[in-house]
């Protein structure tokens, strides 16, 4: 980390809130440049309202921000990005009717003798996204791009702004191994030319591979900053939850019951092709690969979301094959998306509306709503999986990412499900919420539910399955037991090895 007598970004004081609820607490902040610098908390422990602040994306109640030692008030986001100052959200930023190179260029379009210079702004474009080693052509519509690529997509437009201050809210999220590879070397790059870097993530590994300082808020206060080298994860978490939170991945000693979910030769109009696996009731089964294997498709066309093209599927030993969505809910199938934001909740509803709208025929009759079934039912699972909100009728857009995560799980764990397909469940999603969400799976598997879980986290795939299925462009690679599994045997077939 590059010394420095006058920090980049000095931050002191900083509190703000949100009508009677208080956000942020006196925190203060510091980042020098030359370093990367871990924010870390709990969800709605305040991070990204921080950030937000020093974007002027909001304006504190009160504090100081200093840049380069001197003081200023960030009134928009357009004076943050002259003052050297560019943040990658983990909420998508990006308009899906534009082209990639029409996004990157957004608000700051090239020109030449008053006309857009198209050709220039797509050779750029496409020299920021080589240095992510990434191939997305700069013509192509972000609609039709994954939630991996479109994140690619945001870390280029970042890089486009040569940024001094670069801040990466939960920027690996949605990305293949090899695409954080390629992520932190253009992060050490960075580092090397004197950027300083605001890593916001809730992935340890990364930050301990990465970063020269953390500094945790909790409950929107300021606990504290330690330094990678001389601190350890087990100090960092109890920084962060202020509790211990036990094995990271417990355990589980509940037997296996006959085969739930069989699926043969399962084909889709777009990318699988011939995918066979099997779940037991009370087995999770991980689905590993690279980005573009397929995974989620096999997910979608399970719950009938795509067009299935060949193949069989048996639910209990009955032929099973869902046209739509209702059909699946109705078979007792549940589906967590990967993408929350517009496929899993509707936020513009409360929390309690998007609990119970999948479960309206349980909490009423006739299609009328019981009120106190509803309450009790929104309630317990809101103790159960720790959903932090003010209270139950708050828009469910105003929650952290995390909680919103929790509130799509809490959906489909109303329904009693009995197979539940988890697409990345803790994406965005803090250690302590995760290990709650590992005691819910396991929890489901002891009760008899079939879960076939997909993560890109492949310390997840083999912290919670028994069984891992990896794929490759668009077929089963090969299966592994996960008591004999390892990182590397995961990338060797996830990869195209034998």
């Amino acid at each position: 980390m590059a010394a420095q007598q006058n920090p980049l970004v000095q931050m002191t004081g900083i509190a703000k809130s949100f009508g009677p609820v208080s956000v942020l607490r006196g925190v203060s902040f510091e980042l020098v440049a030359g370093e990367v610098h871990a924010l870390m908390g709990e969800n709605g422990a305040g991070k990204s309202t921080l950030m937000k602040i020093l974007t002027g994306l909001y304006r504190a109640d009160a504090g100081e921000i200093r840049v380069d030692g001197r003081p200023v008030t960030m009134r928009n986001p357009k004076q943050a990005e002259g003052l050297g100052i560019a943040i990658i959200h983990q909420e998508l930023n990006l308009i899906p009717e534009l082209t990639v190179a029409e996004n990157l260029f957004l608000g700051r379009e090239l020109t030449r003798f008053g006309v857009l210079d198209r050709a220039a702004m797509r050779r750029l474009a496409g020299e920021y996204l080589g240095r992510l080693g990434c191939t997305i052509d700069p013509d192509t519509e972000v609609a039709s791009l994954s939630i991996g690529q479109q994140q690619m997509v945001e870390i280029a437009r970042a890089l486009s702004l040569d940024a001094r201050v670069l801040i990466m809210d939960e920027p690996t999220a949605a990305l293949t191994e090899r695409e954080i590879d390629a992520l932190f070397a253009v992060i050490r790059s960075l580092r090397e030319a004197g950027v300083g870097i605001v890593y916001v993530s809730h992935r340890m590994e990364e930050i301990f591979a990465l970063c020269d300082r953390i500094s945790v808020l909790r409950d929107g206060e300021f606990v504290g900053t330690e330094t990678i080298a001389t601190t350890d994860l087990d100090t960092i978490v109890h920084m962060m939850v202020g509790r211990q939170i036990g094995e990271r991945f417990p355990k589980r000693s509940n037997g296996v019951g006959e085969v739930r979910l069989k699926v043969e030769q399962l084909c889709d109009d777009s990318r699988i092709d011939g995918i066979s696996l099997d779940v037991h009731a009370g087995e999770v089964v991980a689905i590993a690969g690279l980005m573009g294997a397929g995974r989620t498709e096999v997910a979608r066309t399970l719950f009938g979301l795509n067009r299935r093209t060949a193949g069989q599927v048996w639910l209990d030993g009955a032929p099973f094959a869902a046209k739509s969505p209702i059909e699946a809910i109705e078979a007792g199938l549940g589906f967590v998306t990967e993408d929350r934001k517009s496929q899993g909740l509707v936020l513009e509803l409360s929390v309690r509306e998007n609990i119970t709208l999948p479960a309206v025929p349980t909490v009423g009759r006739s299609g009328v709503v019981a009120g106190k079934a509803e309450k009790h039912l929104v309630a317990r699972f809101i103790e159960q999986l720790k959903i932090r909100t003010r209270d139950a009728e708050l828009e469910v857009k105003s929650l952290s990412g995390g909680n919103q995560q929790k509130v799509v799980l809490a959906k489909w764990l109303a329904l009693k499900p009995r197979v539940l397909i988890l697409d990345e469940p803790t994406r965005g999603v803090d250690i302590g919420g995760k290990a709650e969400i590992y005691h819910i799976i396991n929890q489901l598997a002891a009760d008899g539910v079939a879960v076939l879980v997909i993560s890109s986290e492949l310390p997840e795939v083999l912290g919670i399955s028994d069984r891992i299925v990896v794929m490759h462009e668009g077929r089963v690679a090969g299966e592994l037991a996960t008591a004999t599994a390892t990182q590397e045997a995961v990338m060797h077939l996830a990869t195209g090895g034998q």
